[in-house]
This record gives structure tokens, C-alpha cells and sequence, in this order.
């Protein structure tokens, strides 16, 4: 009698980010490589990031953060793609109003990721620092073991978590995605170009410390 093929359960990674083009400044070349190893990529961003296009109408604003932010995952091959629709500026007390930790600890427990992927505590942005507490706060409430990895957006380098754990991802041949996902963001072009000297000047840096790595994306463990 023939033995029944087990499917493999499919490796869930959670992605937490306050903007629309976070989750590609920061971990955008590891998640297009764990995309490739099959893994299922969902990403929840906070706000629509519309207070970046200020001389449009809000609704053309939402719609084309949106619009962008899914050419930019399909293009680094993420699957499920969230907003949660907060005001930028104002994320503590929209969290509360809206009920944002139940609803996180809520995707948790169904996806139960592998790993989750979310800003750093020292970085410079407010609103970025209010996702990461939320999304702790939720793992809490959920009771899950999930490793947890912070990214930078705004910090070229960073000196006061270097205790913590590292976990370099080797981004060689996935750092053309992550430069592809970026131009999706036409409306950011000023901005994204402001950062992407940083982006890879960072990534050089890192792939320093893996063998046979030109380019590499740091994160550092928190839980």
C-alpha cells in the first residue's frame, strides 16, 4: 500500500509596518527571497500613507498608496496584503478606537508566522514605534513564540540594540526586486529616492558580514 503524501505546511511570516513602503525599505529583499523559498508573505500596513500626496483628494490619495503598495508586493511576490486605515500622527489613540490589538492577536492566531517582521524601537519616526508596541502587545494577548525581528527605516546605523541578537539575510539576488518595488511607489519618487542611497549603502555594509554576500538586510531579534 502506497504511503500518503503529507502536504508541507506552508511557513507563514507576518509583516507589520506603519506606511505603505516600509515593508520594501526595510526587509523588502528578504521577504522577496523568502517568497521564493515559498513562504506565505502577508503584510499589514497601519495607515494609507495619504499625508504623503497632501495636494490630492483623500480618496485618489488612499487609492493610489494602495494601488501601489500591492504593485510593489506583487512584484516581490507577497500574498495577503492589509490596512488598517489609521490617521498618520495620531496612532495611539486610533489604536484604541479602533480595536487594532484585538484585531492583530486575531491574524496572529490564524496565521501563526513563523517569524514577524516590524520596526525598531530607536526608530525615528513616532508612528513607526507605536506599530512595534502595538504589534508586541498583541503577541502577548495571543500567547504565541514567534520570533520577532525589528527593521530600520529611518536610522542608517544603529548602536544602542547591539546586544540584541542579529539575523543577516543574504539579499544578492533579490536586491533587483526590491529596487523594482520601490519605483512602484511613483507617487513617493522624491522621498524614495532620498532614502534608497541609504538603503544601499546599508545593504553593502551588512553583506560584509556573510561569506560570499555582496549585499545583505539586518534585522535584530526582540522576542
Amino acid at each position: 500500500m502506497k504511503k500518503k503524501k503529507t502536504k508541507k505546511k506552508q511557513q507563514n511570516i507576518l509583516v507589520f509596518c506603519a506606511h505603505s513602503d516600509d515593508q520594501i525599505l526595510g526587509p523588502g529583499g528578504t521577504l522577496a527571497k523568502y517568497a521564493e523559498e515559498k513562504k506565505n508573505i502577508c503584510t499589514v500596513i497601519f495607515s494609507y500613507g495619504e499625508a504623503g500626496l497632501p495636494y490630492f483628494k483623500r480618496k485618489v490619495a488612499v487609492e493610489t498608496r494602495v494601488k501601489e503598495a500591492k504593485k510593489a508586493n506583487e512584484i516581490i511576490g507577497g500574498k495577503d496584503i492589509y490596512f488598517f486605515g489609521l490617521k498618520e500622527g495620531r496612532f495611539p489613540e486610533e489604536i484604541k478606537k479602533k480595536d487594532i490589538i484585538k484585531k492583530i492577536k486575531k491574524l496572529m492566531l490564524e496565521k501563526k508566522p513563523e517569524k514577524i517582521f516590524t520596526h525598531s524601537p530607536e526608530d525615528a519616526h513616532p508612528d513607526h514605534r507605536e506599530v512595534l508596541k502595538a504589534v508586541l502587545e498583541a503577541l502577548d494577548k495571543a500567547r504565541l513564540k514567534s520570533d520577532v525581528y525589528c527593521f530600520d527605516v529611518w536610522n542608517i546605523l544603529s548602536f544602542k540594540k547591539s546586544s540584541l541578537p542579529r539575523l543577516y539575510i543574504d539579499i544578492t539576488h533579490t536586491i533587483e526586486k526590491k529596487r523594482e518595488a520601490l519605483k512602484a511607489f511613483t507617487s513617493q519618487k522624491a522621498a524614495i529616492f532620498t532614502l534608497l542611497w541609504g538603503v544601499m549603502i546599508k545593504s553593502l555594509i551588512h553583506g560584509m558580514h556573510l561569506k560570499n554576500s555582496r549585499f545583505a538586510e539586518r534585522f535584530f531579534k526582540i522576542r
